[in-house]
């Protein structure tokens, strides 16, 4: 039998730290119950002190996971971040504090203005601490792939001996050549004094593209956890994406000796799942669960795969998800196949809200000849968007054109329930629905980014639109709004993300 191999996943963590992916927790636990299903080992669920927010999330997802995996709170080695993490971490079966500190040079005597001794210090005393609260303790330490190894090499073997039962080496700029950093595991196993008693993890970044390579190259040389996030999210260019690391594992377990227990058919959902809930699209010919990952233009290729399919192709589309039978739903389907075709892609719904959705998918089959599995995806989430709105848009009435002025008519209704009637004119049918929104929202923002795609092919498709706002303190937030009339879609998208800007106001502030 293969080494298992344990999939931390801390997309809730590291990946919520790329510009405009942050969540709230309803958003975090939608996403920790698919991890769920996969099978993740560990699933790294926040910063418990950094936020109110954060540690609720903690605190809930930990409530959720029983015994279904491990459950992680990152801190620094500082007491009061350990304690916090703590006491979030109270509700989980399976709980792990993951806390460390720079290694390298530039973080020991840049950053944290401290010897090499006094971090040696400080690390053993946050172990030792956590370890007061928990079984389970992971030590990081940060920037390692720039570190001086024998220094790596004594900050970890005290850590073990402080108790740590998982070392964290983390190449956290992604500067490392993968051979050089397969050489660094190599070497910790070979010169730590009880390493041998611990799981070795590592965490890896894209920065030049190889955080996939880094990874697996670490797992040749004994690592047994690998850290990584659904799409590859995280700081600057991303982390291992998770979807990569299990594929090519599974597909090169005998070269590896090693294996994970996720399961595979979740990836492609997952990835969506992500997706739709940060607004952060997924590149097209990304690996394992891009548009394009399984599309075939050239002849000579189609010709392949017709003949067999692994001319061309060395995943079965199926083994991640990406491929099954599929309902074709219009105006005529009636309740059974609905409720049928949502619970294949994972929906269930009480029969009174059962009912509202039906409505609204009648709705956009009335003005669809065919509504695929992508409507219904963005049908559900703007019904999750719309869960714990501040501003609900109502309606939008838009006039536009050459010579005429564009003017915008909204009706939004606050969260006490009064309704306002607005009206304004722009540049264009887009400004005119904007000026209106402002004219009522309590904040406002700069609209720094404006993109907008078909969910479906068609000319009758669902466009759905992103835009990203600036807040005055610099904070991005992104927005998400779907319909069959694009300016709707715009309206909806911008009123998202006001929703967001002032939830994350108010979570910071323990509101």
């Amino acid at each position: 039998m293969s080494r298992k191999i344990a999939i931390f996943d801390t997309t809730l963590r590291d990946g919520e730290q790329s510009p405009g992916a942050s969540m709230n927790t309803e958003e975090k636990l939608v996403i920790a119950r698919q991890l769920i299903r996969m099978n993740v080992d560990v699933i790294e669920a926040g910063f418990p002190i950094s936020s109110p927010g954060d540690f609720k999330s903690v605190a809930e997802i930990g409530r959720i996971a029983g015994d279904s995996c491990t459950v992680c709170g990152l801190t620094r080695a500082v007491d009061k971040d350990i304690e916090v993490a703590a006491e979030a971490l109270k509700t989980a079966k399976r709980p792990r504090i993951h806390t460390g500190l720079g290694v390298s040079p530039s973080h020991l005597y840049e950053k944290l203005h401290m010897t090499e001794e006094q971090a040696i210090e400080r690390a053993v005393h946050a172990v030792k601490l956590a370890r007061n609260y928990v079984d389970d303790v992971e030590f990081y330490a940060e920037d390692a792939g720039r570190a001086d190894q024998d220094f790596l090499v004594r900050i970890v073997e005290a850590a073990v001996k402080a108790g740590a039962t998982v070392v964290n080496i983390p190449d956290t700029t992604g500067y490392n050549m993968p051979w050089d950093f397969g050489a660094r595991i190599r070497d910790l196993r070979e010169r730590v004094d009880g390493i041998e008693n611990v799981t070795i993890s590592v965490h890896t970044h894209n920065d030049l593209g190889m955080a996939t390579a880094l990874a697996l190259e670490s797992v040749r040389n004994g690592a047994t956890q690998i850290e990584c996030t659904i799409n590859g999210l995280g700081e600057r260019a991303g982390n291992t994406a998770l979807e990569e690391v299990v594929m090519a594992i599974k597909m090169h377990e005998k070269e590896l000796d090693a294996h994970t227990d996720i399961v595979t058919k979740e990836l492609t959902h997952a990835s969506k799942l992500v997706s739709s809930i940060t607004g952060i699209n997924v590149q097209p010919n990304k690996a394992i669960v891009g548009a394009n990952a399984f599309a075939h233009s050239s002849g000579i290729h189609q010709d392949g795969v017709l003949k067999a399919r692994d001319t061309y192709e060395i995943i079965d589309p199926a083994d991640v998800g990406a491929a099954g039978s599929e309902i074709i739903l219009s105006a005529r389907s009636g309740h059974a196949a609905l409720r049928h075709r949502m619970a294949e892609l994972g929906y269930t719904f009480e029969d009174a809200e059962f009912e509202q959705v039906y409505q609204r998918f009648l709705e956009i089959a009335d003005q669809k000849k065919e509504v695929y599995d992508e409507d219904l995806e963005s049908m559900v989430q703007e019904r999750q968007r719309e869960v714990a709105a501040v501003y609900t848009l109502d309606a939008l009435q838009v006039s536009c054109g050459d010579p005429l002025v564009p003017t915008a008519t909204a009706t939004i209704t606050d969260e006490v329930g009064v309704q306002h009637v607005v009206c304004a004119t722009g540049t264009g049918p887009v400004d005119a629905a904007y000026q209106a929104i402002d004219q009522v929202v309590a904040v406002h923002g700069d609209l720094s980014e404006f993109s907008i795609k078909a969910i479906t092919r068609g000319i009758d498709a669902i466009g759905e639109v992103t835009v990203r706002v600036a807040a005055e303190d610099g904070n991005v937030f992104t927005g998400r709004g779907s319909d069959t009339d694009i300016i709707v879609s715009s309206a909806k998208a911008y009123v998202n993300a006001i929703n967001r800007m002032i939830q994350t106001a108010r979570a910071k502030a323990g509101k």
